[in-house]
């Protein structure tokens, strides 16, 4: 379980992060498309990042977390879940919603919904039309994008 921890806002220096990042979303570009639109987050325990996230502003009411990537050797021990809890608090009052799209996985689409995400809509072929190369999880390639959504 997760001991005392805290979350910093990273304003400077995102790239330092890429390990942890390319965890979440396998593609560099891609994850330029939204590292520095965005608000970045570190979760810390022990003086050690954990985890860390992105999220960035899609309209007036509506948040997209775009990144949450957890190391390894750190997964299942609640550190993710931790980090969704504090993005929630952080961005309630300011939009209406937080949107989360991730690949049809047996591993990520049972975390989201146990933060209390709920299905929204799919993006159809995102993972093979946007990616240079197949991208598989749990043995699975991913295909559709599946976006969740958190009324906030």
């Amino acid at each position: 379980m997760v001991s005392i921890i805290e979350i910093k806002k990273v304003t400077q220096d995102k790239k330092q992060y890429l390990d942890l990042l390319l965890l979440a979303d396998e593609q560099e570009d891609m994850i330029d498309r939204y590292l520095e639109r965005g608000e970045m987050f570190a979760l810390l325990d022990g003086g050690q990042v954990r985890s860390i996230a992105v999220v960035t502003g899609e309209d007036a009411q509506t948040c997209e977390l775009k990144n949450l990537a957890t190391r390894e050797e750190d997964q299942g021990k609640g550190y993710g879940r931790a980090m969704a809890q504090h993005l929630f608090g952080f961005y309630k009052g300011r939009y209406q919603k937080m949107l989360v799209g991730t690949g049809d996985s047996p591993l990520t689409v049972p975390f989201y919904e146990k933060c209390g995400f709920r299905y929204s809509h799919r993006l159809k072929n995102f993972f093979t039309d946007h990616y240079d190369h197949p991208i598989f999880e749990a043995g699975k390639q991913l295909v559709d994008m599946v976006y969740f959504q958190k009324e906030l």
